[in-house]
């Protein structure tokens, strides 16, 4: 999500990248030739999407909503069908004390034969002191049974942290997540942590990466929403940077899938972002992504949110219009990402 502007985040960014190796009609973004196009935004007020495809061959989507209080919930068998598929609410937010405040970024993710959802929140009478929460379910179906609060995930200093996302490498497991560093002059950086399970980190924690780019200190100094995706012999942890408004953007960290991820010199850093808003397409602000695979099972899919215009009055956390976003994403004759630009709605 985007931390609510603590400590400080850009100017717009044009054309980041050359346009990707797919390309598509204005609003559509197409899966592979011969498919069903997406279209464009899939899901309106829907920011930090994350959308994943389960072994039952569904695809489950949660987001931040506008008023932060709430975890949501939608489940469909197509990527198209989740733009009207019904929406429960599978978890609200406290009234007072912990948990009851900026609910924002959850994640979905199946570990063990359990379902779990990170999230961040504040309690409500510090609504700032943003930390990592955990929800469980045992139910085979995320949409059904009983979702438990399982307390913070706590991490080695009790700061401002969010964006947890978790992934497997090689039989571990691991957890990426933004966070503030004590005595660093900036807002969040990037850090990584083995897990002992899906509620405990075990180990270092280690820094891969702080705002140093001029893209990444736009109004805030943010590196936050991490995801990774594993193709060809590599690691690509995309991130996003800056303030949530149509300056915020991605970024890229890459490690070879052979090296130690836990050795912060394993990880490169992209000088420049790998997307970005688009005067042409008129989408701003692209980011908090995660990935997907499209119905053929090959297809790689970037999901993102973004804002239709540029101009923001008052805070752009306050504006609802982040649309959660589809568009097929190809890899370059290297073997690196190429997401293109944000397609036109």
């Amino acid at each position: 999500m985007s931390r609510a502007e603590v400590p400080s985040r850009r100017t717009m960014l044009r054309g980041a990248l050359a346009a990707g190796a797919l390309t598509a009609a204005p609003g559509v973004a197409h899966a592979a030739e011969g498919r069903a196009p997406y279209r464009n935004p899939l899901v309106e007020q829907r920011a930090d999407p994350h959308i994943t495809r389960h072994t039952d061959g569904r695809y489950y989507f949660t987001a931040s909503v506008p008023e932060y209080d709430r975890i949501i919930l939608r489940s469909s068998r197509t990527l198209r069908g989740l733009s009207t598929a019904r929406e429960s609410v599978i978890w609200t937010r406290h009234t007072t004390g912990d948990m009851a405040a900026h609910i924002w970024a959850p994640e979905l993710h199946r570990i063990d034969g359990k379902w779990y959802v990170y999230f961040a929140a504040a309690p409500a009478d510090d609504v700032w002191k943003i930390r990592i929460w955990v929800l469980e379910n045992a139910n085979p179906d995320p949409s059904r049974g009983t979702w438990t609060e399982k307390g913070q995930l706590a991490t080695a200093w009790d700061t401002f942290s969010l964006d947890a996302h978790t992934f497997t490498h090689r039989g571990d497991r691991y957890l990426a997540w933004a966070q503030y560093e004590p005595g660093l002059d900036n807002n969040t950086g990037l850090f990584l942590s083995r897990m002992a399970g899906p509620l405990t980190l075990t180990g270092p924690q280690i820094r891969l990466s702080t705002p140093e780019y001029a893209w990444e200190c736009v109004g805030f100094k943010v590196n936050e929403g991490p995801a990774v995706i594993k193709r060809n012999g590599r690691v690509f942890m995309t991130y996003s940077a800056s303030a949530t408004d149509a300056n915020y953007c991605m970024g890229l960290l890459t490690a070879d899938s052979r090296s130690d991820l836990m050795d912060p010199r394993s990880w490169a850093k992209s000088p420049e972002p790998v997307f970005a808003g688009s005067e042409e397409s008129g989408q701003y602000g692209p980011g908090h992504n995660s990935f997907t695979v499209a119905e053929d099972g090959r297809t790689d899919v970037l999901v993102y949110h973004a804002r239709p215009y540029k101009e923001i009055t008052g805070d752009p956390l306050h504006d609802p219009n982040r649309h959660t976003r589809v568009q097929p994403f190809g890899w370059r004759a290297d073997g690196t990402p190429d997401f293109g630009v944000p397609v036109r709605s």
